[in-house]
């Protein structure tokens, strides 16, 4: 956890009527961190943003945004500003005039008005259409306005509603490229909502996983996607191979276990692991797993047959059916050395990294 947090959550829960949409929520955010919320529909992510900005009150605990405390406080009187799913742009405005929109309540002079919607205008690269219409804005410049009004009014802290979520896939993934790069440049905490777990691995320094008004776990996008805690974590972030296994040996940090086809690997014991009648999950991304081509050998390796495939351009998904699994293993591969070619039915060879064993909660 950051020692000076710009945000602090403590002990939120969040109530309609009798559904909690939070659950004892604690989290800090640094300043200048770029902060994602991260789960599936109906998690809470959204109703701990809107909370954060004041659209939403929390039923119990305490918000505080630079170390003072924001209940009560209404959303125009934060040090945050918000961007919307929907942008929600003016259409009878122009790109200048809906990016000073929320300067008018300042009373600022119009000299230095015109200066702060054209620094943020530069600052998402659209100093050059700042007369031109709502209407005759593209998808990702709609995006932009969106996100240079919100900077116009210099917040401490930036939300953002899963902004990207209507734009089509090649415009997403270049504005999640513009949108961390605007980041790093203004130098403020972003904190960013979505369902989309690649968007989260790509954009943040750190992510909370949430489910059921809970926060599963917060940790980089590295050591929450290689080490994640649970299994429920593991198989939200881009899916992973469950396996059984038996513990033999088990210290505070560390657990040995007896896998069905992998044999016995030593890993770190995940949070709030619990040993069910000697027994343990552990996981393996498909990625983890490679094929082995004609004489190849590995010291860790495991054969079966190709039960189904599936095609995804610059690589396949084969799904390898080992005998002693209770389930087929999914692999990724990549076609450069012709996974798309291999059929069903066929017997692979898979080599393995010990190391890329991890154990989960249940």
């Amino acid at each position: 956890m950051p020692d000076k947090p710009m945000i602090a959550i403590e002990g939120v829960n969040k109530f309609y009527g009798i559904y909690k949409a939070l659950d004892n929520v604690s989290l800090d955010i640094a300043a200048g961190e770029f902060f994602s919320l991260l789960g599936p529909s109906g998690c809470g992510k959204t109703t701990l943003l809107r909370s954060i900005a004041g659209f939403d009150t929390p039923t119990e605990g305490d918000i505080r945004i630079d170390g003072q405390s924001v209940i009560g406080v209404p959303p125009n009187r934060r040090p945050t500003n918000m961007v919307f799913q929907n942008y929600a742009i003016f259409p009878h405005l122009n790109v200048e005039e809906n990016v000073a929109y929320g300067l008018k309540r300042l009373k600022l002079d119009a000299a230095e008005e015109r200066r702060r919607v054209a620094a943020a205008l530069e600052q998402v690269r659209l100093g050059h259409l700042g007369k031109r219409r709502a209407h005759e804005l593209s998808g990702g410049q709609r995006q932009r306005v969106a996100l240079a009004r919100a900077l116009v009014m210099r917040p401490k802290v930036l939300l953002l509603d899963e902004p990207l979520s209507a734009l089509d896939k090649k415009l997403r993934e270049e504005m999640q490229v513009e949108l961390r790069t605007l980041q790093r440049a203004v130098g403020i905490t972003f904190i960013l909502v979505t369902h989309d777990q690649y968007e989260a691995l790509a954009l943040s320094d750190r992510i909370a996983v949430m489910f059921g008004g809970q926060i599963a776990q917060v940790a980089t996008p590295k050591e929450i996607y290689q080490r994640p805690n649970t299994r429920q974590v593991a198989d939200f972030l881009g899916g992973m191979n469950f396996m059984k296994a038996r513990v033999t040996n088990e210290t505070a940090t560390r657990i040995s276990v007896e896998t069905p086809r992998f044999g016995g690997v030593t890993v770190d014991k995940p949070l709030g692991f619990v040993a069910r009648n000697g027994a343990a999950t552990i996981g393996i991304r498909p990625e983890r797993l490679r094929v082995l081509w004609d004489d190849a050998h590995s010291d860790f390796e495991v054969a079966g047959k190709v039960v189904d495939r599936h095609y995804f351009g610059e690589i396949t998904h084969l799904i390898v059916d080992i005998p002693g699994l209770e389930q087929p293993l999914s692999v990724s591969e990549t076609n450069n050395f012709g996974a798309d070619d291999i059929p069903v039915g066929d017997t692979v060879r898979l080599a393995y990294d010990p190391d890329a064993l991890v154990a989960v909660a249940d």
